[in-house]
């Protein structure tokens, strides 16, 4: 057999039913109705439902479920939140799916170390509600309330990342279950360390195809004094653009720089009546003392009112902030109802932030001449944007359209260097692009890994590679 082309797969699905249902009884879900629910994720993928689908609340009954499915040949799908976007979790050759979402104990927080560690099924949400006492937080914010693990897995970020990095930085060692059940732990709770591979970083962004992440060490960082948010609209898209460039080079450490094209502004004052100018808008956090979120405002105030910055509105009061992140994290269902019936297609790419603009009214004009309905936002502090192409279920000439728009992002992406995901993982979506980005040899290296620790090629299957 030729490295990476995997044999079809002899299941023994009578066999594998009758383990799981031994071990874990009405926690194997068999009925149609059951196994429906993990066919559907928030992007806009179709694919089957799992052929069973098991809940395990320890880890070593993932390590069971994962023994039992390799012994009978059955392809394994771990499964969070179900909040991905490219079909991560997508069962594309039926299988069992692992629902970890009944794992959800958060099992030591040590705030003298910074750090605290938790199962797979916690949501970033639960963490920093419990953490709310400590006096610390977790920052990485992609908007859904994901599973930690499963932000892990997928390399996740968000709103906060120009401050606080990704999850690839606030990470400090994983328990993984493997394809063959055994489990391992990659890192340690110290701060850097020079011994071997680095395999904490190996599984994180593997999107469940080398195992399944069951516990995260996670960094932990100290709750700012004092918070100031605002929106600020600008007159053009250029004039945004460039302000976020200058504060960024004047290394000003703002917390969260967001950017909404006019589409995008036109959505979140409908879906939650902000009421803001139908302009292109930062949203900006500053995190701090009282003294130096002041100080942050004042110079990038004096950057941006240099390059078109129109009224900048403050929300300093904790339900003001909320409301206006709130609104911002709903992004994809303000953009789902501006047409109804519709489905969302969100894609993403990520530039170096000198190209953002030219990356951003490039996919504005090819939209405009498409006739499409597509708001633009984005993590524009560190180069990443996304655009919501909100589409008719039976428009098959809409969908060609923003097929052929998505490809354009990408290829532009690629030729100024950038990257054809920023947060949103390869799945079952992107795995062409993904081929385009690294080139062959690259994919094979990744192949030989992948080879190396499930040779049979049950982790996760479809994903990430296109065979």
């Amino acid at each position: 057999m030729a490295q990476g082309c995997y044999l079809p797969f002899m299941v023994d699905l009578h066999a594998a039913t009758q383990g799981l249902s031994d071990a874990f009884g009405d926690r194997l879900l068999t009925s149609d109705s059951a196994r429906a629910h993990y066919a559907q994720t928030e992007g806009h993928h179709s694919f089957p439902a799992p052929d069973l689908v098991v809940c395990p609340a320890t880890i070593s009954e993932v390590q069971d479920a994962v023994r039992m499915a390799a012994k009978a040949g059955l392809p394994i799908i771990p499964y969070g939140a179900g909040t991905s976007l490219e079909g991560n979790a997508a069962a594309v050759q039926g299988g069992l799916c692992i629902d970890l979402s009944r794992m959800t104990a958060i099992k030591e927080v040590r705030a003298e170390d910074l750090l605290c560690v938790v199962e797979p099924g916690v949501t970033r949400e639960q963490l920093n509600s419990e953490l709310r006492s400590t006096g610390l937080f977790f920052p990485v914010d992609p908007g859904a309330n994901a599973t930690l693990c499963g932000m892990a897995s997928t390399r996740a970020s968000g709103t906060t990342t120009v401050r606080y990095g990704s999850m690839r930085d606030n990470v400090l060692a994983l328990k993984v279950v493997t394809a063959d059940g055994e489990l391992i732990t990659a890192g340690s709770r110290a701060r850097k360390s020079a011994a071997g591979y680095d395999l904490t970083h190996l599984f994180m962004g593997a999107e469940g195809t080398l195992g399944i992440i069951v516990e995260a060490t996670l960094r932990l960082h100290g709750q700012p004094d004092t918070i100031l948010a605002a929106t600020w609209d600008f007159e053009t898209l250029e004039g945004a653009i460039n302000t976020v460039i200058a504060t960024i080079q004047c290394g000003i450490p703002i917390a969260r720089m967001e950017l909404l094209d006019p589409s995008a502004i036109v959505a979140c004052n409908a879906f939650s009546g902000l009421g803001l100018p139908v302009r292109p808008t930062l949203f900006l956090e500053f995190h701090g003392t009282a003294e130096s979120t002041t100080q942050q405002l004042d110079l990038v105030r004096a950057l941006g009112e240099t390059e078109g910055g129109g009224e900048l509105r403050f929300a300093s009061e904790t339900e003001d902030r909320n409301r206006l992140w709130k609104a911002r994290h709903s992004a994809l269902p303000s953009a789902r109802a501006l047409i109804p019936g519709a489905i969302v297609w969100t894609t993403d790419i990520c530039v170096p932030i000198s190209s953002l603009a030219d990356a951003i009214g490039l996919v504005q004009r090819e939209v405009a001449a498409a006739g499409l309905t597509a708001p633009i936002l984005g993590h524009v502090g560190d180069g990443n944007f996304h655009t919501l192409f909100v589409l008719p279920p039976g428009d098959h000439e809409a969908w060609a359209k923003a097929k052929t728009i998505n490809e354009m992002m990408i290829h532009f992406a690629l030729s100024v260097g950038g990257t054809c995901t920023g947060e949103h993982g390869i799945g079952i979506g992107k795995r062409q692009s993904l081929l385009r980005e690294h080139g062959t040899e690259s994919l094979a290296t990744m192949r030989r890994i992948k080879d190396a620790l499930d040779p049979r090629g049950i982790m996760n299957p479809g994903k990430i590679f296109l065979d």
